[in-house]
């Protein structure tokens, strides 16, 4: 029997062109499988056979975990102590293996063996040729329509597949059986069966890879897409810029009578794209990015990464665009939170911030309302401003003498350190348990306690925009961070 064990190998290795080991490794699988079912729990079997006389033994073995983690797997599993009482010196992640009897190969049954054998072998040729597919580094995957699995589409390559999963088609758009599909590939996972690579369609890095292959420019390093954003099959922006002066980045990519950008649309089942100019100037890459809408002005907030955008009444409706798809995918596009607005909305909220700078300049530095429109009008917004900018530029102050300006400096000083010392105290205030929370800084705890959120269960019941505005996260991070902390409400019912 050793020596037709041998004999098959060979013959299957010849067969299927994979190397001896691979089938040896499948025929031990075969073996374990079969012995398993001789115990009723979950138990690990290793067997080995001699790759020269095809003899083979079997043991059954336990994985070495530490004392203090316990028996997940009883069946499986041993705790160190106790393995040191067998093996002295084995270590956590070692296995004890203990010899039993091995199962004669006649009574696995021939075809149960010969279908575990041949899975193996198909698992191992599945790899061989996705393992040469990623060495040619594809970045695109370029396939016939196969088959439909659970609403994704199955896409072949030669031998290989992928998988395009509904999320990430083209929405409208149908693929059927034959059609054939670029995609771009996202991932591998080597855990799904059958298609291990996963597409997408609809991801702002495929039109990036797309044009990268239309406009030569890009691939030679003249251009470079800084980023885009898409709503797939609709409208996406991309930002480009030049690495030579002679080179016009948006022209070059529009292409003769528009063929590139043309070539990249039909490929996106009609998608339109606004190619817009990148700058390093925030605010003027915001300006580019809202095209086709005339910006009258910009005010650009630093702290909370956001810019408020005026337009006049006839550009508002385009800067918003449909659904207010222009200014979602230009915020996307630049990263910076967009706020649209007119000059009235503008104006009104100008007041209003006014109005605050002045209450706060009235309150803290003690002095009367023309003093504060002094300091506004100067362009002064806080109190930081006004305790450390250099003193020459308030002497230069028209209204002001040395002695105003040292006063209201020092008075800026004393009110800070008083926030300061009543901002120390709040946070002392925060609960042991919201410290704790992962994703916490310590510049997010004092906003928090600011802001009279002290204990895990307060920062749980805050809404996402609540949180937002206070910290001044984007909605992404508000959401996990709330989600964070109401993990604990909800662990005693795993």
């Amino acid at each position: 029997m050793n020596r037709e064990l041998l004999m098959l190998v060979e013959a299957i290795s010849r067969e299927k062109n994979v190397e001896r080991d691979v089938v040896f490794g499948a025929v031990e699988a075969a073996l374990a499988q079969a012995t398993k079912k001789l115990y009723e729990g979950e138990v690990d079997i290793r067997v080995a056979v001699d790759r020269d006389t095809g003899n083979y033994e079997t043991f059954r073995r336990w994985h070495v975990v530490p004392d203090e983690a316990g028996l997940q797997l009883p069946e499986q599993e041993i705790l160190l102590f106790e393995a040191k009482e067998q093996i002295p010196d084995i270590e956590v992640d070692e296995y004890i293996e203990e010899a039993i009897e091995s199962l004669p190969i006649g009574r696995i049954g021939a075809m149960a063996a010969k279908q575990v054998i041949l899975q193996k072998i198909r698992d191992a040729e599945r790899e061989m040729l996705l393992n040469d597919f990623m060495s040619r580094g594809d970045k695109i995957f370029v396939g016939t329509v196969k088959r439909m699995d659970k609403g994704d589409i199955i896409v072949e390559s030669g031998r290989v597949e992928g998988r395009l999963r509904r999320g990430e088609m083209i929405p409208k758009e149908n693929l059927r059986n034959g059609d054939r599909v670029r995609a771009m590939i996202m991932e591998v996972d080597l855990t799904l069966r059958g298609a291990p690579i996963i597409l997408s369609r609809s991801a702002p890095e495929f039109m990036i890879e797309l044009f990268r292959q239309e406009v030569p420019e890009i691939e030679q390093g003249l251009l470079e897409i800084k980023s885009c954003a898409r709503d797939a099959g609709s409208r996406a922006k991309i930002a480009v810029l030049s690495h030579d002066r002679r080179v016009d980045p948006i022209g070059t990519c529009v292409g003769v009578r528009g063929t590139r950008v043309n070539a990249v649309t039909n490929e996106l089942a009609g998608e339109r794209v606004d190619i817009v100019l990148w700058s390093e100037d925030p605010a003027q890459f915001v300006i580019g990015a809202l095209a086709p809408a005339n910006v009258s002005s910009i005010v650009v907030d630093e702290e909370k990464h956001a810019m408020d955008v005026v337009v006049d009444e006839e550009n508002l409706a385009i800067a918003i665009g449909r659904g207010g798809q222009n200014v979602r995918l230009a915020s996307d596009l630049t990263g910076w939170k967009i706020n649209i607005m007119d000059a009235a909305e503008s104006a009104q909220k100008q007041a209003e911030e006014t109005g605050t700078i002045r209450a706060l300049f009235m309150e803290k530095l003690d002095v009367d309302q023309e003093i504060a429109d002094i300091l506004i009008e100067e362009g002064f917004a806080s109190l930081e401003e006004v305790a450390y900018v250099p003193i020459q530029e308030m002497l230069e102050i028209e209204s002001f003498d040395e002695d105003t300006v040292n006063e209201l400096r020092a008075r800026a000083k004393d009110a800070l350190l008083t926030l300061e010392i009543a901002r120390e105290e709040s946070v002392e205030e925060v609960s042991q348990d919201l410290r704790d929370l992962q994703g916490l800084t310590p510049e997010l705890i004092a906003k928090l306690a600011e802001a009279g959120v002290h204990t895990r269960d307060e920062l749980a019941d805050l809404a996402v925009d609540e949180l937002t505005d206070i910290t001044g996260q984007s909605a992404e991070e508000a959401t996990a961070l709330i989600m964070k902390a109401r993990e604990h409400w909800f662990a005693g019912q795993e």
